[in-house]
Protein backbone atom coordinates (compact mmCIF):
# COMPACT_ATOMS: atom_id res chain seq x y z
CA UNK A 1 0.00 0.00 0.00
CA UNK A 2 1.37 3.35 -1.12
CA UNK A 3 1.47 6.47 1.33
CA UNK A 4 -1.33 8.11 -0.57
CA UNK A 5 -4.00 5.36 -0.35
CA UNK A 6 -2.94 4.84 3.40
CA UNK A 7 -3.59 8.36 3.81
CA UNK A 8 -6.93 8.41 1.70
CA UNK A 9 -7.76 5.16 3.54
CA UNK A 10 -7.29 6.32 7.26
CA UNK A 11 -8.96 9.60 6.24
CA UNK A 12 -12.10 8.19 4.89
CA UNK A 13 -12.96 6.87 8.21
CA UNK A 14 -15.15 8.97 10.73
CA UNK A 15 -13.51 11.50 13.03
CA UNK A 16 -10.25 10.56 11.46
CA UNK A 17 -7.59 13.75 11.55
CA UNK A 18 -3.60 13.94 10.91
CA UNK A 19 -0.88 15.88 11.47
CA UNK A 20 2.89 15.93 12.71
CA UNK A 21 3.31 16.28 16.19
CA UNK A 22 6.58 14.10 16.38
CA UNK A 23 8.09 16.36 13.80
CA UNK A 24 7.58 17.08 10.08
CA UNK A 25 8.84 13.61 8.34
CA UNK A 26 6.05 11.60 10.88
CA UNK A 27 3.05 11.39 9.73
CA UNK A 28 0.29 10.89 12.45
CA UNK A 29 -3.05 9.48 11.84
CA UNK A 30 -6.26 9.97 14.87
CA UNK A 31 -9.48 9.30 15.63
CA UNK A 32 -10.94 11.48 18.43
CA UNK A 33 -7.17 12.57 19.30
CA UNK A 34 -5.81 8.99 19.98
CA UNK A 35 -3.77 7.40 17.70
CA UNK A 36 -3.85 4.30 15.45
CA UNK A 37 -1.97 4.78 12.84
CA UNK A 38 1.68 6.40 12.61
CA UNK A 39 4.20 6.48 10.12
CA UNK A 40 7.43 8.07 7.94
CA UNK A 41 6.75 10.20 5.23
CA UNK A 42 9.95 10.71 3.65
CA UNK A 43 10.76 7.03 4.12
CA UNK A 44 7.99 5.16 3.89
CA UNK A 45 8.68 1.50 5.01
CA UNK A 46 5.91 0.26 7.30
CA UNK A 47 3.14 1.70 9.45
CA UNK A 48 2.99 0.97 13.08
CA UNK A 49 -0.68 -0.04 13.71
CA UNK A 50 -2.57 -1.16 17.23
CA UNK A 51 -3.42 -4.61 17.50
CA UNK A 52 -4.74 -7.57 20.03
CA UNK A 53 -1.85 -8.71 21.48
CA UNK A 54 -2.85 -12.53 20.88
CA UNK A 55 -3.70 -11.63 17.46
CA UNK A 56 -0.48 -9.59 17.14
CA UNK A 57 1.46 -12.60 17.97
CA UNK A 58 -0.12 -14.83 15.52
CA UNK A 59 0.85 -12.16 12.77
CA UNK A 60 4.16 -11.68 13.40
CA UNK A 61 4.67 -15.72 12.92
CA UNK A 62 2.71 -16.16 9.99
CA UNK A 63 3.19 -12.73 7.76
CA UNK A 64 6.66 -11.93 7.12
CA UNK A 65 6.03 -8.67 6.88
CA UNK A 66 4.77 -7.77 10.41
CA UNK A 67 6.98 -7.03 13.05
CA UNK A 68 6.95 -5.83 16.60
CA UNK A 69 5.79 -2.37 16.70
CA UNK A 70 9.30 0.10 15.80
CA UNK A 71 9.09 2.59 18.79
CA UNK A 72 5.90 1.52 20.24
CA UNK A 73 4.21 -1.33 23.16
CA UNK A 74 5.73 -4.53 20.99
CA UNK A 75 2.36 -6.08 22.96
CA UNK A 76 0.08 -4.15 21.42
CA UNK A 77 1.82 -2.44 18.16
CA UNK A 78 2.26 -4.08 15.08
CA UNK A 79 5.06 -2.69 12.13
CA UNK A 80 3.06 -3.34 8.85
CA UNK A 81 5.59 -3.02 6.09
CA UNK A 82 4.69 -0.94 3.06
CA UNK A 83 7.33 -3.13 0.58
CA UNK A 84 4.16 -5.50 -0.71
CA UNK A 85 5.13 -8.30 1.35
CA UNK A 86 1.46 -7.92 3.21
CA UNK A 87 -1.55 -8.10 1.11
CA UNK A 88 -3.77 -5.23 0.68
CA UNK A 89 -7.04 -6.80 1.97
CA UNK A 90 -5.20 -7.67 4.78
CA UNK A 91 -3.55 -4.19 5.24
CA UNK A 92 -6.63 -3.03 5.29
CA UNK A 93 -7.73 -5.32 7.70
CA UNK A 94 -5.13 -4.55 10.09
CA UNK A 95 -5.82 -0.52 9.74
CA UNK A 96 -9.84 -1.09 10.37
CA UNK A 97 -8.57 -2.96 13.53
CA UNK A 98 -6.40 -0.59 14.84
CA UNK A 99 -8.95 2.11 14.11
CA UNK A 100 -11.83 -0.27 15.99
CA UNK A 101 -9.71 -0.82 18.94
CA UNK A 102 -9.09 3.27 19.77
CA UNK A 103 -12.73 3.79 18.96
CA UNK A 104 -13.87 1.20 21.36
CA UNK A 105 -10.99 2.52 24.08
CA UNK A 106 -12.59 6.11 24.10
CA UNK A 107 -13.79 7.66 27.08
CA UNK A 108 -18.08 7.20 27.46
CA UNK A 109 -17.50 11.27 26.48
CA UNK A 110 -15.91 11.42 24.08
CA UNK A 111 -17.52 7.96 22.21
CA UNK A 112 -20.55 10.29 22.67
CA UNK A 113 -18.83 12.77 20.65
CA UNK A 114 -17.81 9.99 17.92
CA UNK A 115 -21.36 9.04 17.51
CA UNK A 116 -22.62 12.50 17.23
CA UNK A 117 -20.11 12.85 14.10
CA UNK A 118 -21.60 12.69 10.90
CA UNK A 119 -20.87 9.44 8.76
CA UNK A 120 -17.95 10.26 6.16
Amino acid sequence: MYLDELREYCMAKKGVTEGTPFGPDTLVLKVMNKIFAITSIDDYEFVNLKCDPEYAAELRETEPGIKPGWHMNKTHWNSVMADGSVGEKLFKELIDISYNLIVESLPKKVKEEFNNLPSE
